[in-house]
């Protein structure tokens, strides 16, 4: 299948780049998706599949006016309604990934009756910085390896060209994401020849995280979100801790959860036939036999 791409704009102007593979009459679009398109390309047969940088990230336009990034994530749910309105898509599904399966949870807020369905994969935790029981977050020595070695990169003359700066701090950043080390080299997703990417933990630090740090969403916003959503969770999820996805799957009206066993925040690496299978079933229409109810927080309490 031959990709068709792109830019569209937002609606105060900034280019964003997307990218659609596939002709079905179903649409999922994956917000930030570049890096997972090789991985996830599969879910184009039989749909359309549209992916696309942010504002800031990628190939979509670099932002230099402070106003333009600001709002952090809440711009990112503006541009995804653009997104939608100008590819003429009355209704679609949403992939989330990390911090954007909290994004597409806000946008499904905002835009109720534009979803059909929405996926979230190791999203990051409902009221971002939450502690959850140890049980429930895979904070373990290689996180601290990993940190620790970041540290001595930082401390490093900057000798290095950027994009080998950059491709340095993945191949060590990569370790946290999997649960097999031998499947570092998997995560290939800093696309450093770009200078958005490159550039990112600036806008990250600055704009994105506090905007996520200051949602402080009520209870009854979680009611708004009337699809169906199906999320998925590695138990030894570094990056977005378990507790998390079982909180989503908690708090939503619709949603249940598939539990991946050992599987980090790449889940779909350590059990892809569990991942892909269940995504398939439920852009189908119906539900996964893995996918459970959520009663309670923390399993431990009683039968989840």
């Amino acid at each position: 299948m031959q990709p068709d791409e792109g830019y569209l704009k937002s609606d105060d102007g900034v280019r964003l780049f997307y990218r659609k593979v596939g002709t079905g009459a179903d649409t999922v679009i994956v917000p930030n998706g570049m890096y997972l398109i090789e991985d996830f390309k599969r879910l184009a047969n039989g749909r359309t599949l549209v992916v696309y940088d942010p504002r800031n990230r990628g190939r979509s336009d670099t932002v230099d006016d402070p106003s333009k990034l600001a709002r952090g994530i809440l711009n990112d749910v503006d541009d995804l309604e653009a997104i939608r309105r100008q590819l003429s898509l009355e209704r679609v599904a949403l992939l989330g990934h990390s911090y954007v399966g909290l994004l597409v949870i806000l946008y499904a807020m905002k835009y109720p009756d534009r979803i059909t369905r929405i996926v979230q994969i190791g999203p990051m935790e409902p009221r971002p910085g939450k502690t959850y029981p140890a049980h429930l977050t895979a904070n373990d020595t290689v996180v601290q390896q990993v940190f620790a070695r970041l540290a001595e990169l930082q401390k490093e003359p900057a000798a290095r060209e950027p994009e080998e700066q950059c491709r340095k701090f993945w191949s060590v950043l990569g370790a946290i994401y999997v649960t097999n080390p031998a499947d570092a080299a998997r995560i290939d997703w800093g696309r450093c020849d770009l200078p958005n990417e490159r550039n990112f933990m600036k806008y990250w630090m600055g704009s994105l995280m506090p905007s996520m740090k200051a949602l402080n969403l009520a209870e009854g916003e979680f009611a708004k979100v009337t699809s169906p959503v199906l999320t998925i969770h590695g138990t030894k999820d570094r990056s977005a801790p378990y507790g998390g996805g079982r909180e989503w799957a908690l708090l939503l009206p619709n949603a249940r959860l598939v539990t991946v066993e050992g599987g980090g925040h790449a889940p779909w690496i350590e059990s892809p036939q569990v991942v892909f299978s269940a995504i398939e079933t439920f852009l189908a229409g119906g539900w996964p036999d893995a996918a459970q109810r959520v009663e309670r927080l923390d399993p431990n309490d009683g039968n989840a």
